[in-house]
């Protein structure tokens, strides 16, 4: 047996160097070298040699008549709407989250549902003995679907397990970080198990057709552990957020070679699992009988979909000589400083005395550039404490001259607002009423502080 040395892997882009170093020299990632055993004999830079020889591959034309696979639906509508239509044969995808916050739970409910359908669905598990995953479903009401149930860590008999298996249709492994590759030395979770156990998974779905959905711890920091080139080897990478404190669970894919990156999925925790939310709005509104200062309703757009969020300021004056405190929960806080500069230098307010606090009710965290208009209402309203309507929604991107510009699909987001019942919108100018819904055009900040001054 050859003798092992010493090498060291990169964990954020998986590049080998002979000795550490602080600083990745490929991606720049500081701190982000492992040890690990590699053979002796093994060079870290080794060159093909075209004089060994090698199998000439098959190329086709770009155009070639190949009947492309369908997709096959997870049987829940929101995980079919975050993945872009449903599974796609053969593909990977990486789920990722924070502990408990309902991966295994959304899995499982997805394989349940897809094996009643007919899907051939196997399901491994590598925290949890098949007892207790049991005892999940039978929670769940999925005692009686034909799922097939494994508690196993090695990729070896996994797959020497599923090559006796019928065709599958879906691979769950819960999760990446616990499988272990005997190709490799070191224990489950290191950069190099991860990378060589994701890497036999992916090449086994590829081969059969089996749609692979791997769950992905994350660290401290959100994303998820292990080597970045995982998130690379897969086709999509979903991120399942929410707060604990929170009921709703929201699934946000970041890369999807079959599908955007712009819709989610909006689930709500329940007793009996995670329920669908099909009008999200419903979730974020603040049911109130008198309008308060401070808080404003944004139509915003989470990909197709128009999700009404009220967005919550809190202006509070301090003592002369005291640092101004700025915190902001759900919104880019540079986006929040760029907002009190341009009210400042075209509007003339003054908050430099003052605190200013910046909330996205229900917790979702809003991107969306049309939120300014939004953002300097509440703000506007909560410094001059003059209430805005409760039937009033606010809309647009707000430019440094303190111009409003135009925001995208903007009769999706009144229409949204028209079906629950609001009937003003301050809007960019040119942006049509729909429905009975009336609009307000702004053409500069300077005619929303105008308008909320005079109310």
């Amino acid at each position: 047996m050859a003798r092992a040395q010493t090498r060291y892997v990169c964990s954020q882009c998986g590049s080998v160097a002979s000795k550490w170093a602080g600083q990745c020299g490929d991606c720049g990632a500081w701190n982000s070298f492992q040890a690990e055993a590699a053979p002796a004999n093994t060079p870290f830079a080794a060159k093909h040699s075209l004089k060994s020889g090698g199998a000439v591959i098959a190329l086709a034309p770009l155009d070639a008549g190949v009947v492309l696979p369908q997709r096959v639906s997870t049987q829940i509508a929101e995980f079919d709407r975050a993945l872009g239509g449903g599974l796609v044969p053969g593909s990977a995808v990486l789920i990722g989250g924070d502990p408990g916050i309902g991966k295994s739970t959304l899995l499982l409910q997805a394989a349940g549902r897809m094996a009643r359908a007919g899907v051939g669905v196997a399901y491994v598990s590598g925290e949890e003995a098949a007892d207790q995953v049991r005892l999940r479903a039978r929670r769940l009401g999925l005692a009686d679907a034909p799922v097939l149930l494994a508690a196993a860590t090695s990729v070896r008999d996994i797959l020497t397990t599923l090559a006796q298996q019928k065709a599958l249709g879906l691979l769950v492994i819960d999760s990446i970080q616990t499988m272990h590759s005997d190709q490799l030395e070191g224990a489950p979770g290191t950069v190099s198990q991860v990378r060589a156990s994701a890497l036999e998974l992916i090449r086994f779905a590829k081969d059969s057709g089996t749609a692979l959905v791997l769950v992905g711890h994350v660290t401290k920091d959100g994303q998820i552990a292990g080597p970045r080139v995982l998130e690379h080897m897969v086709d999509a990478t979903l991120y399942f957020e929410g707060e604990r404190g929170h009921q709703y669970r929201i699934l946000r894919p970041v890369k999807n070679r079959f599908g955007g990156t712009d819709e989610i999925g909006v689930f709500a925790m329940e007793g009996d699992g995670l329920a669908e939310v099909p009008n999200p709005s419903s979730l974020f509104l603040t049911a109130r009988d008198t309008p308060v200062s401070g808080a404003v309703v944004f139509p915003s757009l989470e990909g197709t979909r128009p999700v009404l969020v009220e967005l919550q300021a809190l202006v509070v004056k301090i003592n002369t000589g005291a640092t101004p405190r700025r915190a902001v929960v759900g919104w880019d806080g540079g986006r929040l400083a760029m907002i009190l500069a341009v009210l400042e230098a075209r509007c003339g307010l003054s908050f430099g005395n003052c605190e200013v606090y910046l909330n996205v009710a229900g917790g979702l965290r809003v991107a969306d550039p049309a939120a300014d208009l939004a953002v300097a209402a509440a703000l506007v309203s909560a410094l001059l404490d003059r209430p805005i309507a409760a039937e009033t929604v606010a809309f647009g991107e707000v430019a440094l001259s303190g111009e409003i510009r135009p925001a995208a699909h903007a009769n999706l987001r009144l229409k949204e607002a028209a079906k629950l019942g609001f009937s003003h919108a301050l809007a960019p100018p040119e942006t049509k009423g729909v429905g009975g819904l009336r609009t307000e055009p702004c053409r500069t900040l300077g005619v929303l502080v105008d308008r909320l001054a005079r109310d």
